[in-house]
């Protein structure tokens, strides 16, 4: 080990096994393990990934892991599917980082893709119906749940509170864009800072994610930086400009063979500017996604963004596989010449083309330069700002969803410049409204975990529907 440590650095790029002497074939074994048990959503999958990397393997160390993590935090894509390509670049290069960012997403992949067809097949059927009927209700649970975590984690103060409250009022009264709140929450934590206010002071990053604390030092990547995380800048603009090429090309060739009216590009074009302003986390960004679909796009029945978002929470890999659903369906609705279903499995597969192209982007030309960023103090104090705002948003996807799954129809009312769906109380959902009650309780009350919580909302729903028959 000694001696593989002296090497220079050019024999390191060259070995297949690095200094550190973990091998790319026990490597990929690992990420396989990581990807098959990355459930849950993004805390669930970075706990999976500490215990297993950190605590377990101590292939690296808890400073790094959460380093790491703050820097993926700070980008616009899925944070967990972040984490694992920049540790796997740390230990592999470029390879590494593939292969890791790959492997996460491809049971989510191939479980949406396959729940999607049935959906499309089956949707009509009464038990699949009466299936999803009890998804939806865990599901607004599971979200409320989410905003209860965030906040606990982002509103120290009375400032971030305000934060978040003014985020809920400009997206639900007034319509506000999504980016356009975020952009205005880093300006405001930016400027916060830079001003000396207390409120933004300390760390916005995650905290502590483990139980045991590894030293970097006591790891087998170790303290020092390895030789090909400091690559030339030649370097970072060639694989900035292939991964570039990947994302841009099919966009572009869609929009000059296909038009820019035809569902494909729409789903190209709007999924790759979600892929950019997709921060704060899978849950804040679904509001955006959620309200897109089914107002602007009309791919998809308010009920259905709760039934794919019920699938990619009870499935492995990134939440924000969902969109893949929303691709597939909006591609299905309107498939042109092509058959709905192959329609459908393209636009899918597109959505998570350009959903998931931008993570490597970011990363292999962002992490290199990463080091600049671990004492930023007013990247940290917009960061924070951004998750104050992150909870304002979640709340507002939780409502958006509660109004669509508790009430039957709703009814615009604009004044005072606001424009607000209030529903008509004459049309809720009573089976509904006791099925979400009994996921809260489960929840909240009895902290019963996320699976469970669904397959028996689940179970109840076809309980329901079989004894209503």
């Amino acid at each position: 080990m000694a001696n593989l440590a002296g090497t220079t650095a050019v024999s390191a790029l060259q070995t297949d096994t690095p200094h550190h002497g973990i091998s790319f074939s026990e490597a990929v074994r690992v990420w396989v393990r990581v990807a098959a048990l990355s459930f849950g959503g993004p805390a669930g999958q970075i706990a999976v990934m500490h215990r297993i990397l950190v605590e377990e393997k101590r292939w690296i160390g808890e400073m790094r892991f959460l380093h790491a993590l703050n820097f993926c935090t700070l980008l616009p894509g899925p944070e967990a599917q972040q984490l694992a390509v920049y540790i796997g670049w740390l230990l592999h290069k470029t390879k590494g980082g593939l292969v890791a960012g790959v492997l996460f997403v491809l049971p989510g992949v191939v479980s949406i893709m396959v729940l999607s067809w049935i959906y499309a097949i089956f949707g009509n059927v009464g038990a699949v119906q009466a299936l999803f009927f009890g998804l939806k209700a865990a599901v607004l649970a599971i979200v409320l749940e989410a905003v209860v975590r965030v906040g606990r984690r982002a509103l120290r103060n009375n400032v971030m509170i305000a934060l978040a409250a003014a985020a809920f009022v400009a997206l639900f009264f007034f319509r506000v864009p999504f980016p356009v709140i975020i952009l205005a929450a880093a300006i405001v934590g930016f400027i916060g800072e830079r001003a000396g206010a207390a409120a933004f002071g300390s760390s916005g990053g995650h905290g502590k994610v483990g139980g045991n604390q590894v030293a970097d030092a006591d790891t087998a990547l170790g303290e020092e930086i390895p030789s090909h995380a400091r690559p030339p800048l030649s370097w970072s603009l060639k694989i900035g400009g292939v991964f570039l090429a990947l994302w841009f090309v099919p966009v572009l060739g869609l929009l000059v063979l296909a038009g820019p009216g035809n569902v494909f590009t729409n789903i190209a074009v709007f999924f790759s500017k979600m892929a950019v302003v997709t921060f704060g986390g899978a849950y804040a960004v679904l509001a955006y996604v959620a309200q897109q679909s089914v107002d602007t796009y009309g791919w998809l029945k308010p009920g259905e963004m709760l039934d794919g978002l019920g699938m990619a929470e009870t499935t492995p890999g990134p939440l924000i596989m969902v969109t893949q659903f929303v691709g597939f369906m909006g591609a299905y609705r309107a498939p042109g010449s092509l058959n709905p279903l192959l329609a459908g499995t393209l636009g899918g597969l597109l959505t998570t083309w350009v959903t998931f192209v931008p993570c490597f982007l970011w990363i292999f030309v962002g992490a290199p330069f990463v080091e600049a960023l671990r004492s930023n103090r007013a990247l940290s104090a917009a960061l924070a700002a951004i998750t104050a705002a992150v909870v304002g948003v979640i709340l507002n996807l939780a409502l958006w969803f509660a109004l669509h799954v508790l009430f039957g129809a709703l009814r615009e009312v604009n004044a005072f410049g606001m424009s607000v769906n209030v529903p008509v109380l004459s049309s809720i959902n009573l089976p509904a409204l006791v099925l979400t009650a009994g996921a809260m309780v489960a929840v909240f009350r009895f902290k019963i975990g996320i699976i469970p919580v669904l397959l028996g909302s689940s179970v109840l729903g076809l309980i329901y529907a079989a004894a209503t028959a």
